[in-house]
């Protein structure tokens, strides 16, 4: 069952469970005439599995199921289902092994608007070890993240994601890992590919959700920890310039989960007692987490 893992460009393997059975490897789902082929009626949502946990994924399925109905979707499976299709993919796997989980729902049928009724699912689960937090390069993109009178901004919709694209492209083109992105009106929003912190006097800040990205599921959690442990953390209106300010920068995100920045154009950073914080916070709660 293996696939080439587009993460890592190695062998990877690879379940999938579509219409009731388990199925291996890379298998076909749509064909030409497929809604989500030409109208990218599609919507998708990422947890993890190590080590036997797998943090919040109730949350992540139930953001799936939510986004599925922004597209106009209707979705058969609920949060609880797809948490326990997740577990019995995972059990499937040499135990502890580490897993990107994806469940998505997408349209067969309609020309245009997607047929609600045509609403599929497939629920992927692939080996997909967890970066080591060595750090990553990130430059300002001139790519902008549309508002949401322009993209279905409050889905995880796929639709989204070729804009992330080009923000990597243009920054790998230029020597960098990855990029900071703003909103339409120049205020930074995200990192191409994960929410963004910056720590400076003292104190936490990140941008306040205002629909231009996706409020993560990790940076909520991440917000939560810090705060509970007596941290400030605000969530406010961010210039680029504050990010070239910062003391430390970090990102959340559910791929690699709390990473720090140690580049941003010519300048370099170190990973900070706020990162090492987070990143500590972040695993030690993962580590509470049982199934149900």
């Amino acid at each position: 069952m293996a696939i080439t893992s587009s993460a890592t460009g190695r062998e990877a393997k690879a379940l999938h469970y579509i219409d009731g059975d388990w199925v291996q490897g890379n298998p076909p789902i749509m064909g030409p005439l497929t809604n989500a082929v030409w109208m990218a009626s599609v919507v998708f949502d990422g947890a993890r599995a190590f080590a036997g946990l797998a943090p919040d994924l109730e949350r992540h399925a139930a953001r799936c199921v939510a986004s599925a109905r922004v597209l106009g979707l209707d979705p058969k499976l609920g949060a609880d289902d797809i948490v326990a299709l997740a577990w019995d993919g995972i059990a499937r796997f040499k135990d502890g092994t580490e897993l990107y989980i994806r469940p998505m729902f997408y349209a067969e049928d309609g020309f245009v608007t997607p047929r609600p009724e045509s609403t599929r699912f497939v629920l992927t689960l692939f080996e997909s070890p967890m970066p080591a937090p060595t750090g990553f390069t990130a430059h300002l993109s001139a790519v902008r993240r549309p508002s949401p009178e322009s993209a279905p901004t409050a889905a995880k919709a796929s639709c989204l994601y070729p804009q992330s694209a080009r923000a990597l492209r243009e920054a790998r083109g230029l020597g960098f890992d990855n990029a900071v992105v703003l909103d339409a009106n120049a205020n930074v929003a995200e990192f191409a590919t994960a929410n963004i912190f910056i720590a400076r006097d003292g104190a936490v800040a990140t941008p306040v959700p205002n629909g231009t990205f996706l409020d993560g599921i990790t940076r909520q959690r991440v917000i939560g920890l810090l705060r509970d442990a007596g941290i400030e953390v605000a969530e406010t209106t961010l210039g680029f310039a504050d990010v070239q300010a910062a003391d430390e920068v970090f990102a959340t995100g559910n791929y690699a989960k709390v990473t720090p920045l140690i580049g941003l154009g010519d300048r370099k950073f170190q990973p900070g007692p706020f990162y090492e914080k987070a990143r500590t916070l972040y695993f030690e709660w993962a580590k509470t987490q049982t199934r149900g």
